[in-house]
């Protein structure tokens, strides 16, 4: 039995964190199970997640082998006899509803939290949020995000709160090219499905659209953001007062201000042309 050499937990304690009414139940909402005789939901997960914690690399091959195991029939309780060949696993990969897994995801991830007191949550109330494009992995999609060359590729938008993934979109169309649509709509997902949280949402300078703060601001949902360098801003009030130490140990204090920005907008003039046109937020935002 494979055993996580940083972890220290087997694959059958893993398991039993894995309600088998949960799996059996999502099982029936996303009709995983459909035209599935063999290879059902329920059983590729676990083929999944016994091959990956069983295998330094994953390949199509691997799980053929993983199924073939002795010792993953007997986990499982399936027929010794049973078989099942690699090409079959590549089908069924290829048609699965991938929503079964976020669910089982959410569903897990939802429960490691309840373990948590509230006191004991708010070390883990920081959201780090990034994006990254895949395009070797995307070559073969039917629909991604089409480069010039004719290749397509796939937006992964991440959310981690210290311990686990706790929300991943993907993107698949050239709206979410942007930072600005990718990563705001990532953490308006989240913030739905965690009312009367206390995040606070980590953000690179990816999102740079004042617009896009504003509709966090008006959300209610707190962030902090690298911002774009010479973002052209009115001061409204500095909260450094006469002989404040600034030095912050690692960093120093160079500004922090109570600001209102200013968002830039294309407007068409009467001849066609675009033109950018600045105007001032209503909202004021925090500025260090």
């Amino acid at each position: 039995m494979s055993i996580f050499s940083e972890h220290k937990i087997s694959v059958s304690q893993l398991l039993s964190f894995i309600p088998e009414a949960l799996l059996s139940h999502l099982s029936a909402n996303t009709k995983v199970d459909h035209y599935s005789k063999v290879l059902q939901g329920r059983k590729m997960f676990y083929l999944l997640l016994f091959a990956i914690t069983s295998n330094e690399k994953l390949s199509q091959r691997t799980l053929e082998d993983t199924f073939k195991d002795p010792v993953f029939k007997a986990l499982f309780n399936l027929d010794e006899t049973e078989t099942v060949r690699r090409s079959s696993i590549s089908e069924r990969l290829s048609k699965i509803d991938s929503r079964y897994f976020k669910e089982i995801y959410d569903c897990i991830y939802n429960m490691f939290c309840d373990s948590y007191n509230p006191a004991e949550r708010e070390k883990y109330d920081l959201i780090r949020t990034d994006s990254t494009v895949i395009g070797e992995a995307a070559g073969k999609l039917k629909e991604g995000i089409a480069q010039n060359g004719g290749k397509k590729f796939i937006k992964y938008s991440v959310l981690f709160d210290g311990l686990l993934p706790c929300g991943v979109e993907i993107y698949n169309t050239p709206k979410y090219c942007a930072e600005d649509n990718a990563l705001s709509e990532a953490v308006l997902q989240h913030v739905k499905r965690e009312k009367e949280h206390a995040n606070i949402y980590i953000i690179d300078k990816g999102l740079g659209s004042a617009q896009r703060m504003k509709e966090f601001d008006d959300k209610g949902v707190f962030f902090v953001i690298r911002s774009k360098e010479n973002r052209k801003h009115e001061e409204i009030k500095s909260f450094i007062e006469k002989d404040q130490n600034i030095d912050l140990g690692e960093i120093v204090l160079i500004k922090d201000s109570l600001v209102k920005l200013y968002s830039s907008k294309p407007v068409p003039t009467q001849k066609g042309k675009l033109i950018i046109r600045r105007s001032k937020l209503k909202h004021i935002s925090d500025w260090l």
